[in-house]
């Protein structure tokens, strides 16, 4: 039988402690955070590099959409914001979207079709715009052009059940 002592002053005993708790407090963060990136509207959503990160991320709202996008396309955001965008700026930022960050660059806009919107009768369409695998702006919009809201759905919404018209800043960004 072998047996091993060591003494220990109590501070080391202690520092090492401290240390793995830390590490075990870091671990719970970082499991949180990844689990939790797809169901918080919020700015700048990171790692959504193809069709299943952006599937999630909707399917994380609540949102259930058709299996591919029913369009793609490459937008340029304007170096210069005109009056008719203020609406749809503010749009993003109730999200905790920044648009100003992007002005000039390219993006790209996946549309799908909503299978989930409630009480709609004609077909509604969600939108998200992606820089460089990051979510930074996206809207729900019916395919008439009748509303436009964020990406979910308005806690105070008319009472026929459709939101209220929105910006149309949307569509006047030009496409690439």
């Amino acid at each position: 039988m072998f047996i091993v002592t060591a003494r220990l002053p109590k501070k080391r005993l202690l520092a090492g402690a401290a240390a793995l708790c830390c590490c075990v407090l870091a671990v719970i963060a970082l499991t949180l955070t990844l689990s939790g990136r797809a169901v918080t509207v919020s700015a700048e959503v990171k790692n959504v590099k193809d069709n299943n990160d952006r599937l999630s991320y909707l399917s994380g709202l609540g949102w259930q959409v058709s299996e591919q996008p029913i369009a793609t396309e490459e937008l340029l955001i304007p170096e210069e914001f005109d009056d008719s965008y203020q609406g749809y700026l503010k749009l993003q930022a109730d999200q905790g979207f920044d648009l100003t960050q992007y002005r000039g660059k390219r993006v790209k806009r996946y549309t799908y079709q909503l299978t989930n919107y409630p009480a709609q009768d004609e077909p509604v369409q969600i939108a998200l715009l992606i820089y460089k695998n990051r979510v930074v702006g996206g809207q729900i919009q019916s395919s008439s052009g009748s509303f436009l809201h964020g990406l979910t759905l308005p806690e105070a919404a008319p009472e026929s059940g459709q939101p209220s018209p929105g910006p149309s800043a949307a569509g006047a960004m030009q496409v690439i």
